[in-house]
């Protein structure tokens, strides 16, 4: 390895580094802040909640990468620029293109990597990230009893405090107790002046332990409810244990989830498609063979007319044809309004099945498609670094965020029109990438040329070339 491409790959690992920690940050927090009702007042602990950070982390590199390589490739090359290091590189006779290359060279290799993480990592992150999130949002709130405020959270029972004491709000004044769960509703009530609240048995109880108080329980009447008494109890202290049971997080079979299209490699999801595929064209070519038991031939008279058109031969109202003919009538209406209701019930099942298909074709498509906008980001940002010569956090995140979003927007549209059938999926996935491209190569031309960022003069030069040649030619004849 040369001189000049150790110079260049050290002052692009650095920028590289730091932009990606800070953009994988940045994407982390964005995606926490996205389920952070799930997460919050559900007690879940250290190890559930650095899980979830660690797999979202790794979901999140696919997106981080290209956009960390837009934003050091325009840094390098702007660094570079700005401290007339690109210039005196090129003043010995070394083009654009072979001071490129070190970088292009790397953006390969990570492109690479990219798509074999996409297709062999993410699948899986997905699959332990979004069956835990599940069971996660399934998970009750944790036990959070407020001062003043009915709770439900323990099954079977209702509770109320008036006012709660202590260094941890243990100590409890004022306590209402329902208890449904003799399935009667209120037909048991216990009140209380005082009592303390207490876990036992290594956090798997909830003990309240109550003070002064009364149990009051309804006795019904099976033959008259007016006629139903109540038994009062008083006591000085009782002791109530309640299960937190409810309270765990219960883990659910990752295999239920395992059908998911994003948890599914491209092997995987081809052979999906391929199902998907087949069982559509079986389906299209049974549907005639399927339509004909609507269809009834009959003949009414031995010249072979139908009843239609002896009616419209004779012009007889319907209401004067025979009760039998009436009766035909309304059995081919009937038969005409089923068979519309088929027909349109199986076209929306094929189209069901045909935009399925297509959603998976889609997600083979985006994993080769955030795989090669890492090559597409370094070749907007290194030319344009070279061009603008600007190093730094300044201009260089200011146009990386710009070009980013319009990849980001046009990748979204694409995904969109190509779900909804509105352009095939091929041309909707790889849209973003196909006309940025163009601008790209256009930033490149720019910096072979050492032209301005809009400085072109593209007209004049297809003149001048067609000039050239035309005189060639002439000479020539």
């Amino acid at each position: 390895m040369k001189k000049l491409d150790k110079l260049i790959l050290r002052a692009f690992a650095g920028p590289f580094l730091l932009t990606f920690a800070v953009v994988q940050f940045i994407l982390l927090m964005v995606t926490l802040l996205k389920y952070m009702d799930d997460l919050i007042g559900k007690d879940l602990g250290w190890q559930v909640i650095t899980k979830l950070i660690l797999m979202f982390s790794v979901i999140t590199i696919p997106t981080a990468l290209p956009l960390a390589v837009l934003l050091s490739s325009l840094m390098t090359y702007g660094n570079l620029g700005e401290h007339h290091e690109l210039t005196a590189i090129k003043s010995s006779g070394i083009s654009l293109l072979r001071i490129l290359r070190p970088v292009m060279i790397l953006s390969v290799v990570l492109a690479g990597l990219a798509f074999w993480f996409n297709n062999r990592i993410v699948p899986s992150a997905n699959l332990e990230t979004f069956s835990l999130l599940w069971d996660v949002r399934q998970q009750k709130l944790a036990l959070d009893i407020k001062e003043g405020v009915f709770y439900n959270g323990l099954p079977g029972y209702t509770i109320k405090v008036n006012k709660k004491e202590g260094e941890n709000g243990d100590r409890l004044k004022g306590v209402m107790i329902y208890d449904h769960t003799n399935g009667r509703g209120n037909s048991t009530v216990i009140l209380a002046d005082s009592g303390r609240m207490f876990t036992r048995f290594g956090g798997g109880y909830l003990s309240l332990e109550l003070f002064h108080g009364r149990t009051y329980v309804e006795q019904p009447d099976s033959r008259d409810r007016a006629g139903a008494s109540f038994i009062r109890q008083g006591f000085d202290r009782n002791l109530i244990t309640f299960s937190l049971s409810s309270f765990n997080l219960n883990l659910t079979d990752k295999k239920l989830f395992s059908e998911n299209k994003m948890m599914k490699n491209i092997p995987q999801l081809q052979h999906f498609t391929d199902s998907l595929h087949n069982k559509l064209v079986v389906e299209r070519k049974m549907f005639p063979r399927q339509l004909n038991p609507y269809y009834v031939y009959v003949r009414l008279d031995t010249t072979g007319q139908t009843l239609r058109q002896r009616v419209q031969h004779w012009q007889v109202p319907t209401t004067k044809l025979p009760v039998v003919n009436a009766n035909l009538l309304d059995q081919a209406e009937n038969r005409v309004r089923n068979l519309r209701t088929y027909v349109g019930s199986t076209s929306e099942h094929m189209s069901n099945l045909a935009k399925e298909a297509g959603n998976f074709r889609i997600e083979i498509y985006k994993k080769y498609t955030q795989s090669v906008a890492v090559l597409l980001m370094f070749l907007i940002g290194a030319p344009l670094g070279a061009i603008i010569k600007k190093g730094g956090l300044g201009v260089p995140v200011l146009i990386s965020i710009v070009f980013f979003i319009v990849y980001y927007v046009l990748s979204i549209i694409g995904e969109k029109y190509a779900r909804e059938g509105v352009m095939p999926v091929a041309s909707g996935v790889w849209m973003a990438t196909v006309l940025l491209l163009p601008v790209g190569l256009f930033f490149l031309n720019q910096a072979r040329r050492d032209s301005g960022l809009l400085e072109t003069d593209i007209v004049g030069r297809l003149f001048r070339k067609m000039k050239l040649r035309f005189r060639g030619y002439k000479k020539a004849v």
